[in-house]
């Protein structure tokens, strides 16, 4: 009886459980009995779904659903894009970034030509005059008395070994022949040719790392200051060294040249084809990877580089070629096709790769306008007083782009393939000579003035008359008063607490252009030797503290763990900075990825 009762009082229970449910769910029951079906339509809130709806549409509706029921459900069905507005409104602004990217791009790679082209001319018209300016005054300096701790100023050094390294890579670049080597490469077949020009190409990206950091050296170790004479002996291997590079980095030119060459003097031209899909395979290569800002303002400077240097290539293609053909003006029309289509390749290949990255990376097109400012504040700041380098070696470390050994091959290719002869010869390329310093003087003219718009619009005028900060030395020997006065460091950096003076610009009459000096005024004197005739100058002497209780040796240990804790954490804040745009040049890794 005990167990009849047990079950009867289960089943009641159960019954209950189940009365319950139906009254919270009458739905279900009716879905799966097939009366009538759920549609996304239905309101549910917690669980509940609306039971007039249910059946207002089961009156409406047949029960039993047809091929005819679903096709109109097919042809009338609506949907409302702004449900989703946020992730519209976002595609079709990477549809507008993408097309403004090639207008922003050409407009950063423009200019970045335009300083390339100025630094290139620097070398033929400028370069001479300083070097002749410097000798000069080395020959001069007997006569007019010797006055100073110099004999000659750190820039008119740096100019006079530029013009020693030319003149001797120049001799030497006689003794390499170009026909001989055109010759060589023409012999080989195209798939050979096709990789000794991709090693070509980044054996160039190698050397041009490598010999910016070579020239620096060499600049720095002629123009630090040395307190003994033997000292000055350790110029000498440098000196070699730099030599060595750019002999090597214009050989390096030259085969590129002529392997450029023989592609477009090949009948089928399969190897300047293959050469050109070379630029899209670059796309596969960068497109699909990671950018940041950095990261692509990086790559924006080493393809204004690589234009850059495309179309002296073609230059020296084009000088090659109608030397061949005895200086004929319709050879040139039978090469325009070619270079033509050489460069649209390389320009298409730039705006593909760009918008892409700039697509799958998020970045705006505006940050091409902050590249353009970047680069037009590295022109400004090397015109200042203050400056600690050469427009010339700042547009090197920026983007990679080294005049010297291109200068050198330029000038072997042009001694070579036109003939002085006459006094009428000479004359004309003295009036050539004039005409390249007239284009560089307004080349120089008109990007100084873009280039204070493109700074101030970007409000980094501030900037301009920061003191620019020097890393401390290796082997821990605090600077020396010379060079204090050629790159100051900030107040905050010294070891000594110097009083802070506000930082004025420079007066009206000083102007970006002005010659540099060192300036001494930034820096107080070091402070005296205390002594008893001066007892004035004395600040007043603070009372003698109490003596602080003394504390137990775990106290003690304790106290210096929290004392050592802000100072660990304050040097990894200073050694893992933010890295601006203005303090990355090109050689901070090897590549063009920055972490």
């Amino acid at each position: 009886m005990a167990d009849v009762s047990g079950t009867e009082l289960s089943e009641e229970k159960e019954a209950e459980i189940e009365l319950k449910k139906r009254q919270k769910r009458p739905w279900e029951d009716l879905h799966k009995s097939a009366k009538i079906g759920l549609t996304p339509e239905l309101p549910e809130t917690l669980g509940f779904y609306d039971i007039s709806a249910v059946r207002r549409e089961q009156r409406e509706q047949p029960a039993d659903p047809s091929l005819t029921r679903f096709i109109s459900a097919e042809l009338t069905r609506g949907y409302f894009l702004e449900h989703n507005e946020a992730k519209y409104t976002e595609r079709r602004e990477r549809v507008y970034t993408c097309m403004r990217i090639p207008k922003e791009l050409e407009k950063l790679m423009t200019f970045g030509f335009f300083l390339c082209a100025d630094a290139f001319l620097y070398v033929f018209t400028l370069l001479p005059l300083r070097v002749l300016l410097a000798v000069l005054r080395l020959l001069t300096l007997p006569c007019c008395g010797f006055s100073g701790s110099r004999l000659l100023q750190p820039a008119q050094v740096c100019d006079v070994l530029k013009g020693l390294i030319m003149v001797l890579c120049f001799s030497m670049m006689h003794y390499v022949d170009y026909s001989m080597m055109y010759h060589l490469i023409r012999g080989q077949s195209v798939i050979k040719l096709y990789i000794i020009y991709n090693m070509l190409e980044v054996a160039d990206r190698l050397f041009s790392s490598f010999g910016q950091d070579i020239l620096d050296a060499l600049y720095w170790t002629a123009t630090e200051p040395k307190n003994r004479k033997r000292d000055s002996i350790g110029v000498i291997p440098h000196f070699l060294m730099a030599v060595f590079y750019v002999f090597l980095h214009a050989i390096l030119i030259m085969v590129q040249a002529s392997t450029l060459n023989v592609a477009f003097n090949s009948h089928n031209k399969s190897l300047l084809t293959i050469m050109m899909s070379n630029n899209f395979v670059e796309i596969k290569g960068s497109v699909f990877k990671k950018f940041e800002k950095n990261n692509l303002f990086q790559m924006s400077n080493s393809d204004i580089k690589e234009r850059f240097t495309s179309y002296v290539l073609l230059l020296i293609v084009c000088l090659r070629n109608m030397e061949q053909f005895s200086w004929n003006p319709d050879h040139l029309w039978v090469l325009f096709p070619d270079v033509f289509m050489v460069v649209t390749s390389e320009v298409a290949v730039d705006i593909i790769k760009h918008a892409f990255i700039t697509k799958f990376n998020d970045i705006t097109a505006d940050v091409y306008s902050e590249y353009r400012a970047s680069l037009a504040f590295d022109l400004v700041s090397s015109r200042q007083k203050n400056a600690c380098t050469d427009y010339s070696d700042s547009v090197a470390r920026r983007m990679g782009f080294i005049p010297l050994p291109l200068a050198v091959l330029l000038i072997r290719v042009v001694m070579s393939s036109v003939k002085v002869q006459g006094a009428l010869s000479y004359t004309c390329v003295f009036l050539c000579y004039l005409g390249l310093v007239t284009l560089k003087v307004l080349n120089s003219i008109v990007l100084l003035g873009k280039s204070c718009v493109y700074v101030k619009r970007a409000n980094m005028e501030d900037k301009l008359f920061e003191r620019p900060p020097t890393a401390p030395s290796s082997a821990g020997k605090t600077p020396s008063r010379a060079d204090q006065t050629r790159c100051p460091t900030p107040s905050g950096e010294s070891k000594m607490e110097q009083p802070v003076t506000p930082f004025s610009p420079p007066p009206s009459s000083s102007t970006v252009t002005a010659q540099p000096t060192p300036r001494t005024d930034l820096f107080p004197p070091p402070p005296a030797d205390p002594s008893p005739a001066a007892p004035a100058s004395r600040p007043p002497t603070p009372p003698p503290e109490q003596p602080a209780p003394s504390l137990s040796k775990e106290e003690e240990e304790e106290e210096e763990e929290e004392e050592e804790e802000p100072q660990e954490t304050s040097e990894l804040k200073h050694r893992t900075p933010d890295k601006d745009l203005l303090e990355i040049d090109r050689f901070t890794i090897c590549g063009n990825r920055i972490d």
